[in-house]
């Protein structure tokens, strides 16, 4: 297995850009095969010229070999896709209007290659260089043609090869207006994916997340508490909930207006997380209140992460607002007994939250045992 997988990235290596490119390079090379083998049988049947045939098939199997050598290192060259595509479909062209030259009085079939040609570039190149390489082909044709017929009018009379011409180069027009349109429509189904995966973030980014704090939202906070219930607590880790209000919330609103209001709570939110550890979650419960969530935490370990919490929002200073406003919050602590629901827990955290508040805020007061 080992072997293989060694095989594997010294082939086609591990990235998938690169095996994209080389997955079109084997359609080349197999479509390639056949096309020697058609060479062969037309040189076994007379048809074909030998020496030139064998000339061309030895130069199309040391282009597909080039060709893999050149994209298996594009990374290491520097050479983009596009580049590669355009290379490769220029030798396969040129081989096409090769064998059109010396396939005798089959060769009309032969120009059926170059179509096929044009349509493999539908999925590496823009229309405008397929547009570029149908006239550069069209060219190339004409010209092999029009030597054809100077050089030896016998077997390539005019009247023959002008139907040839004619018939191969208003196909190659089409088909490179068509793959054109395809690769229009490609882009755009591509550009529109994008769209979507950025709406489809953004989207779920506003379910889970505050807009003005960025901290979880409610929504999100109670699939959080919802999965924590779930979890199979086998070692019984302990776990505590803080419900936190920012003290005097509507006096700040009143004396600086909503946006000074808005200030104050993303300051808290960012001062406040940057108190916390990894694995604590913070969210916005509901205006100025925030719902903790302290996993592996007993009581007694969930108090100092409070009160470092509590210690950095009173240092904290809101640029926008008056440099002297202090803001503190109160907070009520409570530790999950057992498996209960969380919603007895932030129950008693709600109450232990009621008693901060009423004893004269700006504390943090923990509940150690169950509501009756």
């Amino acid at each position: 297995m080992s072997l293989r997988t060694d095989l594997t990235r010294l082939f086609i290596g591990e990235d998938r850009q690169l095996q994209r490119l080389l997955a079109y390079w084997a359609a080349t090379c197999a479509f390639y095969a056949v096309c020697m083998v058609l060479m062969l049988l037309q040189i076994q049947n007379g048809t074909a010229d030998r020496a030139a045939a064998t000339a061309l098939i030895w130069f199309g199997s040391t282009s597909v070999v080039a060709c893999y050598l050149l994209i298996r290192a594009s990374k290491a060259l520097r050479v983009p896709p596009a580049r590669l595509a355009v290379l490769q479909a220029f030798v396969a062209l040129g081989c096409n209007v090769a064998a059109y030259a010396i396939s005798g009085p089959i060769r009309g079939a032969s120009l059926m290659v170059l179509l096929v040609v044009l349509v493999f570039c539908t999925f590496s190149l823009r229309p405008r260089q397929t547009l570029a390489l149908c006239a550069s082909t069209i060219c190339a044709l004409g010209i092999t043609i029009a030597w054809m017929v100077i050089h030896d009018p016998l077997r390539y009379p005019a009247s023959i090869e002008v139907i040839h011409f004619g018939l191969a180069a208003s196909s190659l027009l089409a088909v490179a207006l068509l793959t054109g349109e395809m690769s229009k429509l490609r882009s755009g189904l591509k550009r529109q994916k994008e769209e979507l995966l950025v709406a489809v973030a953004t989207i779920r980014t506003l379910a889970t997340v505050d807009e003005l704090t960025s901290l979880a939202n409610r929504r999100h906070m109670n699939e959080v508490l919802g999965a924590e219930e779930r979890r199979e607590r086998g070692g019984g880790e302990p776990v505590c909930i803080a419900l936190l209000d920012i003290d005097f919330f509507k006096s700040v609103n009143d004396r600086y207006g909503h946006a000074g209001g808005d200030a104050v709570l993303r300051t808290f939110a960012a001062t406040a997380r940057e108190a916390l550890r990894g694995g604590d979650v913070l969210a916005r419960w509901g205006g100025e209140e925030f719902l903790l969530l302290l996993p592996n935490t007993a009581l007694a370990e969930a108090t100092p992460v409070l009160d470092r919490m509590a210690e950095r929002v009173r240092a904290m200073r809101i640029g926008e607002l008056d440099r002297e406003l202090t803001v503190t919050f109160s907070a009520g602590l409570a530790e999950r007994h057992g498996d209960e629901p969380f919603a007895d827990t932030i129950s008693r955290a709600d109450r232990a939250l009621y008693i901060a508040k009423a004893s004269g805020r700006n504390q943090v007061i923990p509940i150690e045992t169950p509501a009756a």
